[in-house]
């Protein structure tokens, strides 16, 4: 019998567990999972015999060190800055490592002594990253065994709300973590290649400058850029390549109306705000209002920001950013995180909704003196509120991976990431099973 170790049962988890423990008795397997809500746990395994729910404190070494060496395959979906700690176990006992997030400058000095280790530390292996590789990698290589030269990539991901629960005039609902997308853009500018020149987006600018997607089907989409797009040069062998671009998709329209937050500086995360327990939402929006007596906060917010634009100040009285009866603060709040807290209250899930993941490639390449280009999509939606689009999409990959490396399908050693054929072809095979399916459109 093989041992899988799961470190995390969180949302992102479900759906691994379940892969796991669904295949467990014909692979003959016995899912080990971790969590420090045990109920959690519990209610994940569901009463399956070769689950094992575990509470201890993963973070401590030595209350998961023997776990961790009586493991064949460890996952750890812990959040990323912890990755590093499981790794360096992993290593010290020769066991098997994958993990959903991006190689930090610390993993990738693991890689030798991985490989001495004689172990596989597989990375970025969930949707974005993960499908985004794999996804790429396969189109990249096609386009390269064909003798074509690719001048042009451009990738495009976003966590969506699926048609059917889109009931607000945002087109959008938190499917992640709402901290992360209240920050998203921020920490340094957003850079890319385009025709052999290097183009940067401070975040200032960053809801400005957008691309137009059109995805059969499901409507027109905006990008905006991602902050590293000339690092994947490298992952995909294109270090030449005169075009490279990173985005994330929105619905038409959200941008702009995120951009006037950005612009008053409600996404600021630097600093604490005076009396902020007090503040209701009207407060909290006047506070970055010009002062007067004269005029209210809707006519302020109005003439800064939305003149004759009733469809997009319609956006933000949607929020009951102008109200100012409920007590929205807490004490010493940054801007964003009350901004986050009056998001939360209106762009939640609701029961019954569903998200939807929503991928997009495009290349363009030269082959025999002629141009050509190539779209893929991919649009994928959750199934409820346990086993959702984002935790399909991400785990799924790393459960797929888990059952191949278990298997010896795949023989790599050190750290590595999903872009080589012996990995991204099997996996992109059996998440078609699944319904996570890329339109390939060549031109």
């Amino acid at each position: 019998m093989k041992t899988i170790l799961i470190l995390g049962a969180g949302l992102s988890s479900s759906s691994l567990i379940r892969y796991f423990l669904n295949n467990a008795s014909s692979h003959n397997w016995q899912v080990r999972i971790v969590d420090q809500n045990i109920d959690l746990v519990q209610k994940k395994i569901n009463g399956n015999e070769r689950g094992i729910a575990l509470s201890f404190n993963a973070l401590n070494p030595e209350e998961r060190k023997t776990e961790i060496e009586n493991a064949d395959l460890v996952i750890s979906m812990l959040p990323a800055r912890f990755h590093i700690d499981i790794a360096q176990d992993c290593i010290k006992y020769k066991t098997n490592l994958i993990t959903p997030s991006y190689v930090s400058p610390a993993m990738k000095g693991l890689h030798q002594d991985a490989i001495d280790a004689g172990i596989i530390i597989m990375n970025e292996i969930g949707v974005d990253p993960g499908i985004d590789h794999m996804s790429a990698a396969k189109i990249i290589d096609e386009i390269i065994d064909k003798g074509g030269k690719i001048t042009s990539f451009k990738s495009y991901c976003g966590g969506l709300i699926s048609p059917e629960s889109d009931d607000n005039p945002w087109n959008y609902k938190f499917t992640w973590n709402p901290r992360n997308v209240v920050l998203a853009g921020q920490g340094g500018a957003s850079k890319f290649i385009r025709n052999n020149r290097y183009k940067y987006i401070p975040y200032h600018q960053l809801f400005k400058r957008l691309d137009r997607i059109e995805i059969p089907g499901y409507g027109s989409f905006e990008g905006y850029a991602n902050r590293d797009s000339l690092s994947y040069r490298a992952v995909y062998g294109l270090e030449d390549i005169p075009t490279i671009f990173r985005g994330t998709l929105r619905k038409v329209g959200f941008s702009e109306a995120w951009d006037i937050f950005v612009q008053l500086g409600l996404t600021d995360d630097t600093y604490s705000i005076e009396n902020s327990e007090n503040f209701t939402a009207r407060t909290f929006i006047n506070s970055f209002l010009p002062y007067s007596i004269e005029e209210a906060v809707e006519t302020k917010f109005k003439r800064l920001w939305t003149p004759d634009n009733e469809e997009l100040f319609q956006k933000f009285s949607w929020l009951e950013i102008f109200d100012d009866e409920k007590i929205i603060g807490f004490k010493n709040a940054t801007p964003a995180q009350l901004l986050e807290k009056i998001l939360v209250n209106k762009l939640s899930l609701n029961p019954n909704d569903k998200d939807m993941l929503v991928m997009y490639h495009e290349f363009e390449y030269e082959l025999n003196f002629e141009n050509h280009t190539i779209n893929s999509s991919m649009v994928n939606i959750g199934e409820d509120q346990t086993y959702t689009s984002m935790s399909n999409t991400v785990g799924l990959p790393v459960a797929i991976c888990g059952k191949l490396i278990l298997n010896d399908e795949i023989q790599l050693k050190g750290v590595q990431i999903p872009v080589m054929p012996e990995v991204y072809l099997p996996i992109l095979s059996e998440l078609e099973t699944f319904g996570i399916t890329f339109k390939e459109v060549w031109g």
